[in-house]
């Protein structure tokens, strides 16, 4: 990967928000509000807590979400790390030269402020999502 790439979020695959941002929130987590992803076809909250990493909690909206596969494979689990970019193409070609595929071309995020965002894969290190700066959550 670039150096350059700075650590955002992990995105967790859950079945049911409310339920799972209520244990973060037992260990000190503040849960932002629900937002809907109309492209990814999924709801998303984000749970920080000081000194810790970034949380994002990725929910199906029905059966035809990406993320059910994913659920019905590991159930609940961490399924991949985001990265803030300052050149989303030039991250993609770097990423592509090291043996990544890419999974989806950039489009705007509806969790994140609006950037672009893309998923890469390797077989190596697993999925990972780049999100071209500035990369503020929606609250």
């Amino acid at each position: 990967m670039l150096s350059s790439f700075r650590f955002h979020h992990i995105g967790i695959a859950v079945k049911d928000i409310a339920k799972t941002a209520k244990v973060y929130e037992h260990g000190g987590y503040t849960r932002s509000v629900t937002t809907h992803d109309p492209v990814q076809n999924v709801n998303i909250c984000w749970l920080k807590k000081a000194g810790m990493p970034l949380i994002e909690l990725v929910e199906p909206v029905d059966a035809t979400s990406p993320i059910c596969k994913i659920l019905e494979k590991s159930g609940v689990t961490p399924y991949h790390t985001c990265y803030e970019v300052d050149d989303i193409e030039e991250a993609i070609a770097e990423l592509r030269r090291e043996h990544y595929v890419q999974v989806s071309k950039p489009s705007r995020a509806t969790a994140i402020s609006g950037c672009r965002v893309s998923f890469m894969y390797n077989k190596d290190v697993g999925l990972i999502e780049i999100a071209e700066s500035p990369a503020t959550i929606t609250e």
